[in-house]
């Protein structure tokens, strides 16, 4: 049985700043960043690297999973279900083309988080809820260095989203000089990849995020 299977979701973690790592092999440059964006204030960080290796991907996980305890925060891991359940992560995130969330679900527990990518499209998150996801995410909010090539979902489609039940993310070239217009949408939580690790001090720009919600 896996960690995530044992304890509900933390309510915080579905609340405020969420990291989302890039995908790196540099672990010597990752986790102190990790740690920087976790001592600024991320309440839920996702690790995302397409990598091949294993054990790097592995070593990785495991490291940055313990970052997230020290900080309280939540952990989850982007698309493998199987590296979250063999590490005790408290969940994953799943794209439209990954496993399902039934089998995501079936596989962690009734206790795991698991989000869905929904691009643009609120047809997706109500699915996705129905299914048992307990967050969606939309995006790209702005245009974004780290998926130049996916769709726009402008702050304007978070006013026509029907009633979800479940906290909702902004992702997509989020930064700290364009967070208050993205926490002006409504969202839950703003996810964030390149506004956060590609920042010269990531802990200062974690505060200034959360600072520009009003």
């Amino acid at each position: 049985m896996n960690n995530a299977t044992q304890r509900p979701a933390h309510p915080a973690w579905l609340d405020g700043l969420y990291a989302v790592t890039p995908d790196t092999s540099d672990s010597a440059w990752l986790l102190p960043r990790v740690a920087a964006v976790l001592a600024g204030g991320a309440s839920l960080v996702q690790y995302r690297n397409k990598s091949r290796d294993a054990t790097l991907r592995r070593e990785q996980a495991t490291a940055i999973q313990a970052l997230c305890r020290r900080h309280g925060a939540g952990f989850i891991i982007n698309d493998d279900v199987g590296l979250a359940a063999e590490v005790g992560a408290d969940g994953v995130h799943l794209g439209q083309s990954d496993t399902s969330i039934c089998t995501a679900r079936r596989r962690l527990g009734p206790y795991a988080i698991i989000g869905a990518t929904c691009h643009d499209q609120p047809s997706l998150a109500l699915q996705a809820v129905d299914n048992g996801a307990n967050y969606v995410a939309f995006g790209a909010l702005f245009p974004s260095r780290s998926k130049p090539e996916v769709v726009s979902a402008p702050p304007s489609l978070f006013a026509s989203l029907p009633p979800l039940a479940v906290p909702c993310v902004a992702i997509g070239g989020i930064t700290a000089a364009n967070a208050a217009l993205a926490w002006r949408t409504g969202v839950d939580m703003l996810a964030v990849i390149g506004g956060l690790f590609d920042a010269q001090t990531p802990d200062e720009a974690a505060r200034a995020i959360l600072a520009a919600r009003r």
